[in-house]
């Protein structure tokens, strides 16, 4: 009799997955993941499926996005630019916090889930999951965000993740 797999066992095993690829990711280019090393992750195919490129713009930002992935065409492998809120331009080591939340969606695209970024950026950064919520919940607060944001079944935050 085959095994009916529910909606449920997809998000886990997605879950399982991203946290795994995280790991060899900070195997790979850690310990301490900075500008330098996020720019080297992008570079690398075996962990950013498609080219990617910063570009500090809030125009296509909704308000509380400390940074999101836009498409550069109408396939994946065009590439995408992630645009980073600019009131970071000048804070390179925290460049890596944002743009890891939102690699996810260049990888796996809208079955990727808030969870999933968080275990991503977690496991690469080797902090824990809650560590991590927090730290973009700080950095977020200075783009000076009003709306009220909810991640991975945490609340309170103003960061829009």
């Amino acid at each position: 009799m085959p095994v009916q797999l529910t909606a449920e066992d997809a998000k886990q095993s997605l879950n399982e997955h991203v946290a795994a690829k995280g790991a060899e990711i900070r195997a790979k280019f850690g310990p301490r993941i900075g500008w330098h090393e996020l720019l080297q992750i992008l570079e690398d195919r075996e962990c950013v499926r498609y080219p990617c490129e910063i570009s500090f713009d809030e125009g296509v930002l909704d308000p509380g996005e400390f940074a999101h992935p836009m498409p550069k065409g109408d396939k994946p492998e065009d590439g995408f630019t992630i645009f980073v809120h600019p009131v970071f331009r000048l804070q390179l080591q925290e460049i890596p916090k944002l743009v890891l939340y939102q690699l996810v969606l260049v990888n796996y695209g809208e079955f990727a889930s808030p969870d999933d970024a968080e275990t991503f950026g977690a496991t690469i950064l080797g902090i824990s999951k809650d560590d991590y919520y927090d730290a973009l919940c700080e950095l977020v607060a200075q783009t000076g965000s009003e709306s009220e944001g909810e991640s991975g079944g945490h609340t309170g935050c103003q960061c829009g993740c």
